[in-house]
């Protein structure tokens, strides 16, 4: 927090709240002066100004991103394209259908094969917070399966949502359905290497097509395969008390 002396160097924090999707400024004044406000561990004043290049923000206990030149993209990401910055062997990134500039970063990863939603930034704090194994954040998946006329057994999808033995352990409880035959959603909230798929094939129905839909209170059926968008202030906030288990205002 700014000291007294760097007062005309900050910007005040209702402020910098409102920016960032908090609310109106007399909202976040509320905000702050009901002491759910922190700065660097301590309780913020009404009036206080920060530093938004270095000060620790919380509201209600979750971590907020005030830095001004802080970008959150919700990419749609298509199949053949890889989640890594870079690649050496020439394939298409998924930076690569993001501006160059901010240089940002994709939170997690999905496989070269899976499509859907994946949050791209240069917000280092959330990325944490969103993979994190101990912040549970779920993600959700429609998987296309191989399988009979019948479609999957209530016996294969009972072991996906107690729990498959894989190479590396026992996978966590999931929530699994069956919405149509051979489709199975499910909600997992590990992020083990190709999990899903190894998953699916451990009990017997290796997967066809997956598409990942939801990421914590995150959905979007709109944005084409390939196409971006900015996530809303308020999405971004749901997301981060979400990853922080605190409700969302």
């Amino acid at each position: 927090m700014s000291t007294h002396d760097e007062v005309a160097k900050g910007e005040r924090l209702q402020k910098v709240l409102a920016r960032i999707g908090y609310g109106s400024r007399r909202v976040c004044e509320e905000i702050v002066a009901a002491g759910r406000v922190t700065v660097n561990g301590e309780v913020a004043t009404l009036g206080c100004r920060i530093d938004e290049s270095s000060d620790s923000v919380c509201v209600d206990g979750a971590p907020v991103g005030v830095r001004p030149d802080v970008v959150y993209y919700l990419l749609n990401k298509p199949r053949g394209v890889v989640t890594t910055a870079e690649d050496t062997h020439g394939r298409q990134t998924v930076l690569d259908l993001l501006p160059a500039s901010p240089r940002v970063f994709p939170v997690g990863r999905l496989d070269m094969d899976t499509e859907g939603l994946l949050i791209v930034t240069n917000d280092g704090e959330l990325a944490h917070l969103v993979t994190h194994p101990s912040k549970g954040v779920e993600k959700e998946y429609l998987a296309e399966v191989e399988c009979g006329h019948d479609g999957v057994s209530n016996s294969a999808i009972r072991r996906l949502r107690d729990g498959v033995e894989l190479d590396d352990g026992l996978t966590s409880p999931a929530t699994v359905s069956q919405p149509d035959i051979g489709v199975l959603r499910i909600t997992i909230h590990e992020g083990r290497k190709r999990q899903i798929r190894r998953m699916c094939e451990a009990v017997g129905h290796p997967v066809i097509r997956l598409v990942r839909v939801r990421i914590g209170p995150i959905r979007d059926q709109r944005t084409p395969p390939g196409k971006y968008r900015h996530l809303t202030p308020h999405e971004v906030i749901t997301l981060r008390n979400s990853a922080a288990g605190v409700d969302t205002l």
